[in-house]
């Protein structure tokens, strides 16, 4: 789901930003990898959380959802 070549970049920066260095023995595409793991975990998560409230546990209100498709 996510661009790794985004996030690669995204951690380059902030490595070099918090002067962070990677420890020899994780290969930099392994951590990548790692931490969009735990982004997508956690994104996925939040989405549940959010379908529940914009659909308010199945009593849709659906005027309410008209007015922020007319947004």
């Amino acid at each position: 789901m996510l661009d790794r070549g985004v996030v690669e970049e995204f951690l380059d920066c902030k490595f070099k930003e918090l002067k962070i260095k990677i420890p020899r023995d994780i290969k930099k595409e392994a951590l990548v990898e790692a931490f969009c793991q735990y982004i997508e975990d956690d994104y996925y998560e939040w989405l549940k959380d959010n379908f529940k409230s914009f659909f308010e546990h199945g009593e849709t209100d659906w005027e309410w959802i008209r007015g922020k498709i007319k947004v």
